[in-house]
């Protein structure tokens, strides 16, 4: 998931144009970009575009984004209304916003599976989570959240709502890379991919690549964006080069060429390799075919 693109649940003139972009993945949003009052129309106008995409997609096989859905906040009546309408068309993703515990996530997914329970209908899958940490607290706790439960899938970073309360400048030599180092390695302790946030100004190119960079270089999946103009910038930045392809592949099968000997660690380009490069090696070429498959 190179690129996740944000579209507002009550803009659906925009969806088909998000749906049938380039985007990695398209993100419903309704939560932060749906005022209050209007809550019940994106929620329905979401739902209706996924119910009719779920029929479509099945009888027009070929390439379509990642369906996520960002919900309200758990404990809210809008998070209990937008899992008994998104439930049933079965998102890839349900993106969890303002979790800040493993206890909060896990009470979290026993709404969902209280909700998923009462379906008259199984849905086509299980949606996974997606958990957005986004305060000091979650913060803290990433590495518990991201390991709460099987169903977290991943965790999405949010500078905006983490920093700009606190008046944290947005300095990324400084604070961007220590946060983001604490929310790469929580999903590596846990075993999860970890997305980067949005980057609001998306007519400062420079500035996305900038922090895109960043977080490629420590780890991160992919970039959230919030207009279609930055999904090309995240995909170049994200996608395997063709050195870093090649440089995977010889790796790999030196490995395979020392444990054929019985050796349990080989050399490569001065490098010794054993089993944590082994495995970054390995990722490397799988995210290389996902890439070629899109």
């Amino acid at each position: 998931m190179r690129s996740k693109l944000f579209v507002p649940g009550v803009r659906p003139d925009l969806f088909d144009k998000a749906w049938s972009g380039p985007a990695d993945a398209v993100s419903f949003d309704l939560e932060d970009a749906v005022a209050p009052a209007r809550k019940a129309e994106a929620r329905a106008a979401v739902v209706a575009f996924l119910a009719g995409h779920a029929l479509r997609d099945r009888t027009e096989p070929g390439r379509r984004p990642l369906a996520i859905v960002r919900v309200n906040a758990p404990g809210t009546a809008d998070f209990e209304a937008d899992l008994a309408a998104v439930l049933p068309v079965a998102p890839d993703l349900i993106n969890l916003p303002k979790v800040e515990s493993a206890q909060a996530l896990c009470a979290a997914v026993a709404r969902i599976e209280a909700h998923e329970a009462a379906l008259s209908d199984a849905p086509r899958r299980v949606p996974a989570l997606l958990v957005n940490i986004e305060t000091p607290r979650a913060l803290r706790n990433a590495a518990a959240i991201a390991g709460a439960h099987p169903r977290v899938a991943g965790l999405q970073l949010g500078l905006g709502d983490l920093f700009e309360p606190a008046g944290i400048r947005r300095d990324v030599a400084a604070h961007v890379q220590a946060v983001m180092l604490q929310v790469a390695l929580a999903a590596g302790e846990a075993g999860v991919f970890a997305c980067d946030g949005a980057y609001a100004d998306f007519g400062d190119d420079a500035g996305f690549e900038h922090e895109a960079t960043l977080a490629q270089r420590l780890g991160f999946v992919g970039k959230s964006c919030i207009h279609p103009r930055q999904v090309p910038l995240a995909h170049a930045v994200f996608s395997v080069d063709a050195q870093a392809q090649a440089d995977a592949r010889r790796i790999v099968e030196a490995a395979a060429a020392a444990r054929a000997q019985g050796l349990g660690v080989c050399v490569v380009d001065g490098r010794m390799i054993d089993a944590p490069y082994l495995r970054r090696a390995e990722r490397v070429l799988a995210q290389a075919e996902r890439d070629a498959a899109r």
